[in-house]
């Protein structure tokens, strides 16, 4: 009998040979002036098409989305067509891949930023958290404001990047709604203070996130549309009053847009899998009637049970897939992992991206 886990799945408009997903990992290795992928980015891609779904690094919607060195974004006409050699790879090996669009808002350095202007945010509140610029690790620049004009020029960019995402030939997109972004800063109360539509209760914090998805699922079906939440995560110093009540709230609201999926990050992202007390994914999963996905800390035994169990559709991992391109196969078999190097897992080459050994490698 196979176990569910490695059984097809359709998620909205996306077939996956599998239930096994890669998750979104910077990797730091595009060009830095141009946010252009590059040939090791085919390689990389095309080695891990044996999951059901390749989830890309998150890759940013503008220059001002822009929050660490050497990431791609897809935002400009030559972005797409160096995406397009990755789409174009993963799909002759018989894989589905999904772009992250990204905006990280506080997250970034005036380095970064267009004229060395402040990032933006919804608020004028510093994360107290670091990024990575030319000059290493450093502490994220205090933001400024959004105004409202900026809001919805902000909602274009994430239309127009979908756009470009599927003009690039990928299966769709992962909305990043997760770990201290800008999405994430309009609804948690500690990085949204604002006093108009876009601020105050959960109503108007959330709006932001529902005018993105409008402007994203219009533009190319929510069937080709996923989106990522982590309500308990205090990931790039996020926090909220009662992220359980406000995500009771937001997560009936996407049942309208007959999204691909809903990927939630369990507890800290890439941290403790604990909540607080009255915090409940289970809950939280009752309220989304769509493919569901889950990450954080999965291992074989955990993903086969929560797929058999009913528990989740999909499972999303993440180091794993850094060491491991077969993962899946690896998965299958119940075969060792390769360790993985985390001296390479941020800039650089060919090292630690895509010289992990397969099975059956002689250096395996």
């Amino acid at each position: 009998m196979t176990e569910a886990l490695f059984t097809p799945f359709t998620a909205g408009a996306i077939e996956m040979q599998n239930r096994i997903v890669m998750a979104p990992l910077t990797r730091n290795r595009a060009d830095d002036e141009t946010g252009e992928v590059n040939d090791l980015h085919v390689t990389y891609y095309r080695q891990r098409a044996g999951a059901g779904l390749l989830i890309t690094e998150a890759t940013q919607i503008s220059p001002a989305g822009k929050g660490y060195i050497q990431t791609p974004g897809i935002h400009t006409e030559a972005q797409v067509a160096a995406w397009k050699t990755v789409t174009d790879a993963v799909h002759e090996a018989g894989g589905r891949i999904v772009v992250q669009l990204w905006h990280v808002g506080r997250i970034s350095h005036v380095s970064l930023q267009p004229d060395g202007r402040a990032p933006v945010a919804p608020s004028a509140i510093a994360a107290k958290s670091m990024t990575f610029t030319r000059n290493g690790f450093e502490a994220t620049s205090e933001p400024r404001a959004l105004t409202t004009e900026e809001i919805a020029a902000t909602v274009e960019d994430y239309r127009k990047a979908a756009a470009f995402a599927i003009q690039a030939g990928f299966d769709g997109v992962e909305v990043h709604g997760a770990n201290g972004y800008l999405i994430d800063q309009f609804l948690k109360t500690g990085a949204n203070s604002r006093e108009d539509a876009y601020g105050g209760g959960i109503e108007n914090r959330a709006r932001f996130l529902f005018e993105v998805l409008d402007a994203v699922t219009a533009e190319i079906g929510g069937g080709r549309t996923g989106l990522r939440l982590s309500p308990f995560s205090p990931a790039n110093g996020i926090s909220d009053e009662d992220p359980q009540a406000d995500f009771e709230y937001v997560i009936p609201g996407l049942n309208r847009y007959g999204l691909a999926y809903l990927h939630m990050v369990e507890g800290a992202t890439g941290g403790s899998r604990d909540l607080e007390a009255g915090q409940s994914l289970e809950t939280l999963h009752g309220l989304f009637d769509g493919p569901y996905m889950v990450n954080n800390g999965y291992d074989r035994a955990m993903a086969l049970d929560a797929v058999a169990s009913g528990k989740a559709d999909l499972v999303a991992f993440g180091r794993p897939f850094i060491s491991n391109p077969d993962l899946v196969e690896r998965l299958r078999q119940d075969a060792p992992l390769n360790a993985a190097d985390q001296s390479t897992f941020y800039g650089g080459g060919a090292e630690g991206f895509t010289d992990y050994p397969m099975l059956g490698d002689k250096t395996a």
